[in-house]
């Protein structure tokens, strides 16, 4: 007895069937001169030799490129391609975690923050080609590679200060043509290799290292849903409003109606998360009661080492330092930084206070989040 096959199936079998042959073609389209030193290059940071180079060469052209098809297309599937994979790694690799757990970890290992990270760390924005008709002589080569404006190339340099823990929100927005780009790159890989997604995983996995942990994820809180979770907690109803003043955009956060801060930015969403950590720090809302003593005769100058002390006494992991805010000239520089430590509990959160120097900007945030825990400990 033979199994029917569905009709509505029937456009999609010769098509298929093309593709999965064991039989390559006997000649394969090349791509155009001007981007076979992009595609060797991209193969040579991949370490895969593509058997349709112009596959490549379509996942690397924006749509502004009028010439050759655009990337769109193969976003599309690499969208796809990447979930899918990224849902079996972390369903292999963590056995005993919830539905919950499993997609936080999927969605922050193919977030737009990860994979515009992903694009810059490896390179790949290098290769991106687009229409610079409008460009002069000098910029027209820079640009038609690097399809980038300068908030975009600002965001490069950005990623190039930050380590490989960044989780959310570094100091810059991440642009969605980087992220973009690289589902378009892997969806060429999984085209090429018959849409095996086994062997896709294999090829692709290295660029996307280190993977963002469950680990990572409890040190670095995602602070608009940090306030959320906090406040819910407490009974607490959160708003946040967004309006535009001139050319930034600004969110206020409103706990029970109550105002509490406000943050702005070029961009929305960088403007809700710049806001919420403005409230996280105003409200102390993620500081535990349950500390315990400590020595409270600490300044600003010995805090950094004394909250690293009191981290080891207490068994928490060692505080994690990053930049907030880094504006004015050399000769005036000025800096705020913030400082988080995971416990059991929750996550300590803290910012501190403008200084001209990042080694007393970072002892402020310490500071402050001493003297947070003091009060905390003092209720």
């Amino acid at each position: 007895m033979t199994n029917a096959i569905d009709p509505r199936l029937d456009i999609f079998t010769p098509w298929c069937a093309g593709l999965l042959s064991a039989t390559p073609p006997a000649t394969l389209p090349t791509p155009s001169a001007y981007m076979e030193g992009a595609i060797a290059a991209i193969e040579t940071i991949m370490s895969y030799s593509f058997r349709d180079k112009t596959l490549l060469e379509e996942a690397l052209t924006h749509s502004s490129y009028t010439e050759f098809r655009s990337y769109q297309r193969l976003e599309f599937v690499g969208d796809a391609a990447l979930g899918l994979a990224l849902s079996n790694y972390v369903f292999l690799a963590y056995p005993h975690l919830d539905p919950g757990q499993l997609s936080l970890l999927r969605a922050a290992n193919i977030s737009t923050e990860k994979l515009a990270r992903v694009a810059v760390r490896n390179g790949l924005y290098r290769y991106i080609r687009h229409n610079a008709a409008a460009l002069d002589d000098k910029n027209r080569i820079r640009r038609r590679l690097f399809q980038l404006e300068s908030h975009d190339l600002s965001f490069v340099d950005a990623v190039s200060k930050e380590d490989d823990t960044v989780v959310y929100g570094g100091a810059m927005k991440a642009p969605k043509i980087l992220a973009d780009i690289v589902e378009s790159v892997a969806a060429a890989v999984y085209v090429d290799v018959n849409f095996d997604l086994q062997r896709f995983w294999v090829i692709f996995r290295g660029l996307l290292e280190p993977f963002v942990t469950l680990e990572d994820l409890q040190q670095q809180p995602q602070p608009v849903t940090m306030l959320f979770e906090l406040c819910q907690k407490q009974g607490k109803q959160v708003d946040i409003k967004h309006w535009r003043n001139r050319a930034k955009n600004v969110a206020s956060i409103y706990v029970d109606g109550t105002f509490v801060a406000s943050g702005s930015s070029e961009h929305r969403e960088m403007a809700k998360l710049n806001a919420a950590k403005h409230a996280l720090h105003k409200l102390s809302i993620s500081i535990p009661s349950n500390v315990g003593a400590f020595d409270s005769s600490v300044g600003i100058k010995g805090a950094k080492q004394k909250l690293h002390e009191l981290c080891g006494k207490k068994k928490w992991p060692k505080p994690k330092y990053s930049i907030e805010k880094d504006e004015g000239p050399a000769h005036d520089k000025k800096f705020v930084c913030s400082v988080q430590i995971a416990t059991v509990d929750g996550c300590l959160y803290m910012v501190g206070d403008e200084k001209s120097r990042v080694k007393d900007a970072y002892n402020s945030a310490a500071s402050c989040l001493i003297r947070a825990l003091r009060e905390s400990n003092s209720r």
